[in-house]
Protein backbone atom coordinates (compact mmCIF):
# COMPACT_ATOMS: atom_id res chain seq x y z
CA UNK A 1 0.00 0.00 0.00
CA UNK A 2 1.35 3.52 -1.06
CA UNK A 3 2.38 5.80 2.03
CA UNK A 4 -0.25 8.66 2.48
CA UNK A 5 1.16 11.90 1.59
CA UNK A 6 1.96 15.00 3.87
CA UNK A 7 1.94 18.34 3.04
CA UNK A 8 3.52 21.25 4.95
CA UNK A 9 2.16 24.05 4.44
CA UNK A 10 4.15 27.39 5.98
CA UNK A 11 3.13 31.23 6.72
CA UNK A 12 4.82 33.89 5.91
CA UNK A 13 4.52 34.06 2.30
CA UNK A 14 1.62 36.60 0.49
CA UNK A 15 0.21 35.09 -2.52
CA UNK A 16 -0.01 36.95 -6.12
CA UNK A 17 -0.35 35.69 -9.46
CA UNK A 18 -2.93 34.79 -11.97
CA UNK A 19 -4.81 31.43 -11.85
CA UNK A 20 -6.70 29.81 -15.30
CA UNK A 21 -7.16 26.54 -17.07
CA UNK A 22 -5.42 23.69 -17.13
CA UNK A 23 -3.95 24.66 -13.76
CA UNK A 24 -7.66 25.33 -12.72
CA UNK A 25 -9.60 22.21 -13.54
CA UNK A 26 -12.84 22.37 -15.21
CA UNK A 27 -16.03 21.84 -13.31
CA UNK A 28 -16.39 18.65 -11.71
CA UNK A 29 -20.46 18.71 -12.04
CA UNK A 30 -20.46 19.65 -15.71
CA UNK A 31 -17.71 17.28 -16.73
CA UNK A 32 -19.71 14.44 -15.02
CA UNK A 33 -22.75 15.58 -17.19
CA UNK A 34 -21.01 15.71 -20.15
CA UNK A 35 -19.53 12.28 -20.16
CA UNK A 36 -22.93 10.46 -19.27
CA UNK A 37 -25.00 11.92 -21.57
CA UNK A 38 -22.64 12.48 -24.24
CA UNK A 39 -22.37 8.81 -24.21
CA UNK A 40 -26.17 8.64 -24.77
CA UNK A 41 -26.02 11.12 -27.33
CA UNK A 42 -26.45 10.63 -30.97
CA UNK A 43 -23.47 11.12 -32.79
CA UNK A 44 -20.08 12.26 -31.57
CA UNK A 45 -19.59 15.21 -28.72
CA UNK A 46 -16.22 17.44 -28.20
CA UNK A 47 -15.86 18.39 -24.30
CA UNK A 48 -12.51 20.90 -23.92
CA UNK A 49 -11.40 21.35 -20.41
CA UNK A 50 -12.89 18.09 -18.85
CA UNK A 51 -12.07 17.51 -15.09
CA UNK A 52 -9.73 14.70 -15.14
CA UNK A 53 -9.07 13.10 -12.03
CA UNK A 54 -10.15 10.65 -9.43
CA UNK A 55 -13.56 11.56 -9.16
CA UNK A 56 -14.10 11.46 -13.11
CA UNK A 57 -11.71 8.43 -14.39
CA UNK A 58 -14.01 5.58 -13.34
CA UNK A 59 -16.88 7.09 -14.85
CA UNK A 60 -15.24 7.42 -18.05
CA UNK A 61 -14.11 3.57 -17.54
CA UNK A 62 -17.45 2.49 -16.59
CA UNK A 63 -18.49 4.07 -20.32
CA UNK A 64 -15.98 2.60 -21.85
CA UNK A 65 -17.18 -1.02 -20.80
CA UNK A 66 -21.17 -0.07 -21.53
CA UNK A 67 -19.45 -0.53 -25.14
CA UNK A 68 -18.63 3.32 -25.69
CA UNK A 69 -15.60 4.85 -27.42
CA UNK A 70 -13.82 7.66 -26.62
CA UNK A 71 -10.92 9.62 -26.77
CA UNK A 72 -9.07 12.04 -24.47
CA UNK A 73 -5.94 14.56 -25.48
CA UNK A 74 -4.95 16.38 -22.35
CA UNK A 75 -8.17 17.56 -21.20
CA UNK A 76 -10.10 17.66 -24.09
CA UNK A 77 -12.48 14.63 -24.65
CA UNK A 78 -13.95 13.34 -27.96
CA UNK A 79 -16.93 10.61 -27.21
CA UNK A 80 -18.40 8.51 -29.54
CA UNK A 81 -22.23 8.91 -28.28
CA UNK A 82 -24.26 5.71 -28.85
CA UNK A 83 -27.59 6.67 -28.26
CA UNK A 84 -30.66 5.85 -25.91
CA UNK A 85 -30.59 2.39 -26.46
CA UNK A 86 -26.94 2.00 -27.09
CA UNK A 87 -25.67 0.71 -24.27
CA UNK A 88 -23.97 -2.86 -23.70
CA UNK A 89 -24.52 -4.91 -20.59
CA UNK A 90 -21.15 -4.86 -19.05
CA UNK A 91 -19.21 -8.08 -18.29
CA UNK A 92 -18.61 -7.32 -14.56
CA UNK A 93 -19.80 -4.75 -11.91
CA UNK A 94 -19.21 -1.01 -12.76
CA UNK A 95 -16.57 0.34 -10.05
CA UNK A 96 -17.92 4.12 -9.48
CA UNK A 97 -14.99 4.58 -6.94
CA UNK A 98 -15.84 7.00 -4.46
CA UNK A 99 -17.61 9.63 -6.27
CA UNK A 100 -21.75 9.38 -5.46
CA UNK A 101 -22.11 11.96 -8.22
CA UNK A 102 -21.11 9.20 -10.81
CA UNK A 103 -22.85 6.04 -9.40
CA UNK A 104 -26.01 8.43 -9.06
CA UNK A 105 -26.22 9.52 -12.97
CA UNK A 106 -25.09 6.14 -14.55
CA UNK A 107 -28.21 4.84 -12.31
CA UNK A 108 -30.09 7.30 -14.21
CA UNK A 109 -28.62 6.44 -17.69
CA UNK A 110 -28.99 2.52 -16.95
CA UNK A 111 -32.66 3.10 -16.27
CA UNK A 112 -33.16 4.64 -19.93
CA UNK A 113 -30.52 2.83 -21.46
CA UNK A 114 -32.73 -0.28 -20.00
CA UNK A 115 -29.64 -2.56 -19.78
CA UNK A 116 -28.33 -5.19 -17.09
CA UNK A 117 -25.65 -3.56 -14.61
CA UNK A 118 -24.43 -3.62 -11.70
CA UNK A 119 -23.14 -0.31 -10.01
CA UNK A 120 -20.52 -0.64 -6.70
CA UNK A 121 -18.01 1.33 -5.18
CA UNK A 122 -15.32 1.97 -2.35
CA UNK A 123 -16.46 1.34 0.99
CA UNK A 124 -17.23 4.67 1.49
CA UNK A 125 -19.51 4.80 -1.19
CA UNK A 126 -21.11 2.16 0.27
CA UNK A 127 -21.70 4.32 2.80
CA UNK A 128 -24.02 6.79 1.05
CA UNK A 129 -27.29 6.45 0.87
CA UNK A 130 -29.37 5.04 -2.23
CA UNK A 131 -33.26 5.17 -1.73
CA UNK A 132 -33.25 8.06 -2.39
CA UNK A 133 -32.97 7.21 -6.13
CA UNK A 134 -34.01 3.87 -5.73
CA UNK A 135 -37.51 4.57 -4.29
CA UNK A 136 -38.90 7.18 -7.38
CA UNK A 137 -36.69 5.04 -10.17
CA UNK A 138 -38.87 1.97 -8.74
CA UNK A 139 -42.11 4.28 -9.30
CA UNK A 140 -40.89 4.84 -13.22
CA UNK A 141 -40.80 1.43 -13.87
CA UNK A 142 -37.22 0.91 -13.54
CA UNK A 143 -36.18 -2.79 -12.17
CA UNK A 144 -33.58 -1.84 -9.26
CA UNK A 145 -32.42 -3.06 -6.28
CA UNK A 146 -30.36 -1.52 -3.32
CA UNK A 147 -28.10 -3.45 -0.25
CA UNK A 148 -30.22 -4.42 2.27
CA UNK A 149 -29.23 -1.52 4.01
CA UNK A 150 -30.15 0.78 1.23
CA UNK A 151 -26.66 1.40 -0.23
CA UNK A 152 -24.56 0.40 -3.11
CA UNK A 153 -24.36 -1.64 -4.74
CA UNK A 154 -27.39 -1.61 -7.07
CA UNK A 155 -28.65 -4.15 -9.43
CA UNK A 156 -30.00 -3.07 -12.51
CA UNK A 157 -32.41 -5.98 -14.35
CA UNK A 158 -32.63 -5.81 -17.93
CA UNK A 159 -35.91 -4.10 -19.81
CA UNK A 160 -36.92 -4.69 -23.02
CA UNK A 161 -36.81 -1.64 -25.59
CA UNK A 162 -40.86 -2.03 -26.12
CA UNK A 163 -41.54 -1.08 -22.58
CA UNK A 164 -40.61 2.59 -21.92
CA UNK A 165 -40.44 3.77 -18.11
CA UNK A 166 -43.38 6.02 -16.63
CA UNK A 167 -43.03 9.92 -17.10
CA UNK A 168 -44.27 10.28 -13.08
CA UNK A 169 -44.70 13.74 -10.64
CA UNK A 170 -41.93 13.33 -8.07
CA UNK A 171 -41.38 15.41 -5.03
CA UNK A 172 -37.91 14.99 -3.15
CA UNK A 173 -37.68 15.40 0.23
CA UNK A 174 -34.53 16.86 0.05
CA UNK A 175 -33.16 19.49 -2.54
CA UNK A 176 -30.84 17.22 -4.51
CA UNK A 177 -28.95 18.28 -7.85
CA UNK A 178 -27.46 14.53 -8.37
CA UNK A 179 -30.99 13.06 -7.56
CA UNK A 180 -32.90 15.18 -10.00
CA UNK A 181 -30.43 14.62 -12.44
CA UNK A 182 -30.49 10.38 -11.75
CA UNK A 183 -34.22 11.17 -12.71
CA UNK A 184 -33.97 13.60 -15.61
CA UNK A 185 -31.92 11.29 -17.01
CA UNK A 186 -33.82 8.44 -16.41
CA UNK A 187 -36.85 10.23 -17.64
CA UNK A 188 -35.19 9.84 -21.51
CA UNK A 189 -36.22 6.67 -21.19
CA UNK A 190 -40.07 7.64 -20.31
CA UNK A 191 -43.39 7.68 -21.98
CA UNK A 192 -44.62 11.20 -21.21
CA UNK A 193 -43.36 14.04 -19.32
CA UNK A 194 -41.36 13.42 -16.06
CA UNK A 195 -42.19 16.00 -13.67
CA UNK A 196 -39.88 16.99 -10.26
CA UNK A 197 -40.56 19.47 -7.54
CA UNK A 198 -37.55 20.46 -4.98
CA UNK A 199 -38.23 21.65 -1.54
CA UNK A 200 -35.80 24.23 -2.14
CA UNK A 201 -33.21 24.99 -5.15
CA UNK A 202 -30.18 22.74 -6.24
CA UNK A 203 -27.40 22.85 -9.17
CA UNK A 204 -29.51 23.18 -12.31
CA UNK A 205 -25.91 22.00 -14.79
CA UNK A 206 -28.38 18.95 -16.17
CA UNK A 207 -31.19 21.01 -17.31
CA UNK A 208 -29.03 23.23 -19.07
CA UNK A 209 -27.16 20.22 -20.76
CA UNK A 210 -30.60 18.67 -21.71
CA UNK A 211 -31.97 22.08 -23.09
CA UNK A 212 -28.89 22.22 -25.15
CA UNK A 213 -29.01 18.96 -26.61
CA UNK A 214 -32.65 19.21 -27.71
CA UNK A 215 -34.96 17.78 -24.77
CA UNK A 216 -37.52 20.15 -23.79
CA UNK A 217 -36.66 21.15 -20.13
CA UNK A 218 -39.12 23.93 -18.03
CA UNK A 219 -38.30 25.18 -15.21
CA UNK A 220 -40.98 26.71 -12.65
CA UNK A 221 -39.75 27.72 -9.23
CA UNK A 222 -38.43 24.66 -7.99
CA UNK A 223 -40.65 22.30 -10.33
CA UNK A 224 -38.31 21.08 -13.67
CA UNK A 225 -40.19 19.08 -15.97
CA UNK A 226 -38.87 16.93 -18.61
CA UNK A 227 -40.52 15.74 -21.83
CA UNK A 228 -37.88 13.19 -23.58
CA UNK A 229 -36.61 14.46 -27.18
CA UNK A 230 -38.55 11.84 -29.71
CA UNK A 231 -35.17 11.63 -31.77
CA UNK A 232 -33.00 11.04 -28.68
CA UNK A 233 -30.29 13.95 -27.69
CA UNK A 234 -27.83 15.97 -30.21
CA UNK A 235 -24.28 15.88 -29.42
CA UNK A 236 -22.35 18.38 -27.57
CA UNK A 237 -19.92 20.95 -27.89
CA UNK A 238 -18.76 22.46 -25.24
CA UNK A 239 -15.91 24.22 -22.85
CA UNK A 240 -16.00 23.36 -19.37
CA UNK A 241 -16.11 26.27 -17.07
CA UNK A 242 -13.17 26.18 -14.37
CA UNK A 243 -14.35 24.54 -11.12
CA UNK A 244 -16.08 27.01 -8.62
CA UNK A 245 -16.16 24.18 -5.98
CA UNK A 246 -11.68 24.06 -6.58
CA UNK A 247 -11.57 27.65 -7.04
CA UNK A 248 -12.79 28.23 -3.47
CA UNK A 249 -9.97 26.94 -2.08
CA UNK A 250 -7.83 29.72 -3.62
CA UNK A 251 -10.54 32.49 -2.59
CA UNK A 252 -10.48 31.91 0.74
CA UNK A 253 -6.37 31.35 0.72
CA UNK A 254 -6.35 35.15 -0.71
CA UNK A 255 -8.55 36.15 1.74
CA UNK A 256 -7.24 34.91 4.73
CA UNK A 257 -3.38 35.59 3.86
CA UNK A 258 -2.19 39.32 4.32
CA UNK A 259 -0.66 41.31 1.38
CA UNK A 260 -2.30 38.55 -1.04
CA UNK A 261 -4.10 39.47 -4.47
CA UNK A 262 -4.66 36.69 -6.97
CA UNK A 263 -6.90 36.80 -10.56
CA UNK A 264 -9.17 33.49 -11.00
CA UNK A 265 -10.10 33.66 -14.87
CA UNK A 266 -13.03 31.84 -16.87
CA UNK A 267 -14.65 30.62 -13.22
CA UNK A 268 -18.09 29.13 -13.51
CA UNK A 269 -20.28 31.45 -11.82
CA UNK A 270 -23.77 29.46 -12.55
CA UNK A 271 -25.97 30.97 -9.91
CA UNK A 272 -27.07 27.91 -8.17
CA UNK A 273 -23.34 26.98 -7.35
CA UNK A 274 -22.38 30.81 -5.87
CA UNK A 275 -23.29 30.65 -1.95
CA UNK A 276 -20.27 30.91 -0.87
CA UNK A 277 -19.34 33.64 -2.93
CA UNK A 278 -22.39 35.51 -1.73
CA UNK A 279 -21.33 34.53 1.94
CA UNK A 280 -17.99 36.25 1.66
CA UNK A 281 -19.02 39.19 0.02
CA UNK A 282 -21.55 39.77 3.30
CA UNK A 283 -18.78 38.80 5.05
CA UNK A 284 -16.76 41.75 3.70
CA UNK A 285 -14.36 40.14 0.93
CA UNK A 286 -12.87 42.12 -1.07
CA UNK A 287 -13.95 40.19 -4.52
CA UNK A 288 -14.26 42.21 -7.50
CA UNK A 289 -15.86 40.13 -11.04
CA UNK A 290 -17.13 40.33 -14.16
CA UNK A 291 -19.28 37.27 -16.10
CA UNK A 292 -20.32 36.51 -19.14
CA UNK A 293 -22.24 33.44 -20.66
CA UNK A 294 -20.65 30.13 -22.46
CA UNK A 295 -22.30 27.26 -23.69
CA UNK A 296 -25.85 28.35 -21.54
CA UNK A 297 -23.30 28.64 -18.26
CA UNK A 298 -22.63 31.79 -16.12
CA UNK A 299 -18.95 31.90 -16.54
CA UNK A 300 -16.36 35.00 -15.04
CA UNK A 301 -12.53 36.64 -13.84
CA UNK A 302 -12.69 36.96 -9.73
CA UNK A 303 -9.97 39.40 -8.50
CA UNK A 304 -9.51 38.43 -4.78
CA UNK A 305 -7.50 40.38 -2.30
CA UNK A 306 -6.78 39.80 1.25
CA UNK A 307 -9.79 41.24 3.65
CA UNK A 308 -10.86 41.43 7.37
CA UNK A 309 -14.06 39.47 7.50
CA UNK A 310 -16.78 39.45 9.85
CA UNK A 311 -18.75 36.13 10.47
CA UNK A 312 -22.21 35.16 9.23
CA UNK A 313 -25.18 33.17 9.73
CA UNK A 314 -26.27 30.28 6.80
CA UNK A 315 -29.25 28.41 6.66
CA UNK A 316 -31.74 27.44 4.66
CA UNK A 317 -31.96 27.17 0.34
CA UNK A 318 -28.42 28.92 0.55
CA UNK A 319 -27.07 25.65 2.25
CA UNK A 320 -27.74 23.45 -0.76
CA UNK A 321 -26.08 26.23 -2.80
CA UNK A 322 -22.56 25.74 -1.19
CA UNK A 323 -22.45 22.69 0.23
CA UNK A 324 -19.28 21.69 -0.97
CA UNK A 325 -17.45 24.69 0.25
CA UNK A 326 -18.49 24.24 4.01
CA UNK A 327 -14.99 23.28 4.87
CA UNK A 328 -13.33 25.88 3.25
CA UNK A 329 -16.03 28.32 4.61
CA UNK A 330 -15.35 27.00 7.93
CA UNK A 331 -11.64 28.01 7.58
CA UNK A 332 -12.26 31.91 6.68
CA UNK A 333 -15.18 32.10 9.38
CA UNK A 334 -12.07 30.88 11.86
CA UNK A 335 -9.92 34.40 10.86
CA UNK A 336 -13.52 36.52 10.74
CA UNK A 337 -14.13 38.99 14.05
CA UNK A 338 -17.23 37.72 15.26
CA UNK A 339 -19.07 34.58 14.98
CA UNK A 340 -20.53 32.36 12.39
CA UNK A 341 -23.68 29.85 12.46
CA UNK A 342 -24.13 27.01 10.26
CA UNK A 343 -27.54 26.03 10.34
CA UNK A 344 -30.06 23.45 8.07
CA UNK A 345 -26.54 21.41 6.76
CA UNK A 346 -27.40 17.65 7.89
CA UNK A 347 -26.48 16.69 4.37
CA UNK A 348 -23.01 16.85 5.10
CA UNK A 349 -23.24 14.34 7.66
CA UNK A 350 -22.90 12.11 4.09
CA UNK A 351 -20.30 12.86 2.08
CA UNK A 352 -17.11 11.49 1.68
CA UNK A 353 -16.56 11.67 5.28
CA UNK A 354 -19.32 12.90 7.89
CA UNK A 355 -18.09 16.34 7.19
CA UNK A 356 -19.22 18.16 9.88
CA UNK A 357 -17.45 16.19 12.54
CA UNK A 358 -14.42 15.48 10.94
CA UNK A 359 -14.39 19.23 9.95
CA UNK A 360 -15.24 20.21 13.82
CA UNK A 361 -12.01 17.49 14.96
CA UNK A 362 -9.35 18.77 12.81
CA UNK A 363 -10.15 22.32 13.50
CA UNK A 364 -10.22 21.90 16.84
CA UNK A 365 -6.85 19.87 16.77
CA UNK A 366 -5.23 22.72 15.26
CA UNK A 367 -6.28 25.51 17.79
CA UNK A 368 -10.13 26.45 16.30
CA UNK A 369 -12.66 26.98 18.32
CA UNK A 370 -15.69 25.28 16.85
CA UNK A 371 -19.24 23.79 17.83
CA UNK A 372 -20.63 20.96 16.35
CA UNK A 373 -23.97 21.07 16.41
CA UNK A 374 -26.47 18.39 15.12
CA UNK A 375 -27.09 20.26 11.60
CA UNK A 376 -23.88 22.27 11.68
CA UNK A 377 -21.47 24.17 13.56
CA UNK A 378 -20.67 27.49 15.76
CA UNK A 379 -17.44 29.24 15.15
CA UNK A 380 -16.56 32.56 18.29
CA UNK A 381 -14.42 34.01 15.59
CA UNK A 382 -10.90 35.45 16.22
CA UNK A 383 -9.43 32.12 16.94
CA UNK A 384 -7.39 31.20 13.93
CA UNK A 385 -5.11 28.19 13.65
CA UNK A 386 -2.11 27.88 15.98
CA UNK A 387 -1.34 25.18 13.06
CA UNK A 388 -0.08 21.65 13.92
CA UNK A 389 -0.89 18.33 12.47
CA UNK A 390 -4.39 17.46 10.77
CA UNK A 391 -6.22 14.50 8.80
CA UNK A 392 -7.78 14.41 5.63
CA UNK A 393 -10.29 11.66 6.41
CA UNK A 394 -10.28 10.36 3.14
CA UNK A 395 -12.29 13.29 2.14
CA UNK A 396 -10.27 15.43 -0.48
CA UNK A 397 -12.44 18.85 0.43
CA UNK A 398 -11.00 18.74 4.00
CA UNK A 399 -7.66 17.83 2.53
CA UNK A 400 -7.20 21.36 0.58
CA UNK A 401 -9.31 22.92 3.45
CA UNK A 402 -6.44 22.13 5.93
CA UNK A 403 -3.71 23.13 3.96
CA UNK A 404 -5.01 26.50 3.08
CA UNK A 405 -5.71 26.89 6.48
CA UNK A 406 -1.95 26.56 7.14
CA UNK A 407 -0.88 29.60 4.73
CA UNK A 408 -2.07 32.22 7.45
CA UNK A 409 -1.82 30.07 11.11
CA UNK A 410 1.03 30.53 13.40
CA UNK A 411 3.25 27.89 12.63
CA UNK A 412 3.46 25.20 10.00
CA UNK A 413 0.58 22.94 9.10
CA UNK A 414 1.30 19.28 8.43
CA UNK A 415 -2.13 17.71 6.41
CA UNK A 416 -2.07 13.87 6.13
CA UNK A 417 -3.45 12.13 3.25
CA UNK A 418 -2.52 15.23 1.19
CA UNK A 419 -3.08 12.09 -1.93
CA UNK A 420 -7.14 13.30 -1.68
CA UNK A 421 -6.55 16.32 -3.44
CA UNK A 422 -6.31 14.61 -6.55
CA UNK A 423 -9.59 13.26 -6.79
CA UNK A 424 -10.97 17.30 -7.50
CA UNK A 425 -8.04 19.16 -7.52
CA UNK A 426 -4.97 17.39 -9.44
CA UNK A 427 -3.16 20.72 -9.54
CA UNK A 428 -4.06 22.03 -6.45
CA UNK A 429 -0.56 22.15 -4.63
CA UNK A 430 0.78 23.19 -7.82
CA UNK A 431 -1.59 26.60 -7.81
CA UNK A 432 -0.39 27.01 -4.35
CA UNK A 433 3.12 26.92 -5.47
CA UNK A 434 2.52 29.02 -8.62
CA UNK A 435 0.94 31.79 -6.08
CA UNK A 436 3.83 31.59 -3.83
CA UNK A 437 2.63 29.91 -1.14
CA UNK A 438 5.27 27.71 1.18
CA UNK A 439 4.48 23.77 0.50
CA UNK A 440 6.53 20.63 1.24
CA UNK A 441 5.57 17.22 0.63
CA UNK A 442 6.81 14.04 2.52
CA UNK A 443 9.74 16.41 3.47
CA UNK A 444 10.51 17.62 -0.48
CA UNK A 445 9.86 21.26 -1.17
CA UNK A 446 6.98 21.71 -3.39
CA UNK A 447 7.30 25.38 -3.39
CA UNK A 448 10.28 28.12 -2.68
CA UNK A 449 11.54 27.43 1.17
CA UNK A 450 10.27 29.85 3.55
CA UNK A 451 12.96 32.03 5.09
CA UNK A 452 14.79 30.71 8.36
CA UNK A 453 13.71 32.04 11.49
Amino acid sequence: MDKPVEVKVSPGSSLRGDIRSPLLPGDKSISHRAIVLGALANGDSVVENLLVAGVTRPLLAAVAALGVNWKLEGTKLRIQGVGMRGFKSPAVALDCGNSATTIRLLAGALAAAGVQATLDGTAGLRRRPMDRIVTPLQQMGVPIQAAPNHTAPLVLSARPAEQPLNGIEYTLPVASAQVKSCLLIAGLGAEGTLTIHEPGPSRDHTERMLSSMGAQVAVEGNTVRLTPPPDGLQPLNLVVPGDFSAAAFLIVAALITPGSEIMLRSIGLNPTRTGLLDVLLEMGADIVFSSREQNGEQVGDLRVRHSRLHGAEVSGDLVVRMIDEFPIFAVAAAFANSPTLVRNAEELRYKESDRISALCQELRSVGVEIEETPDGFRLPGKTPPSGGRADAHGDHRLAMSMAVAGLASQRPMHVTGAEMTGESFPGFLDALQKLGAYVATNGHSAAAHPPTA
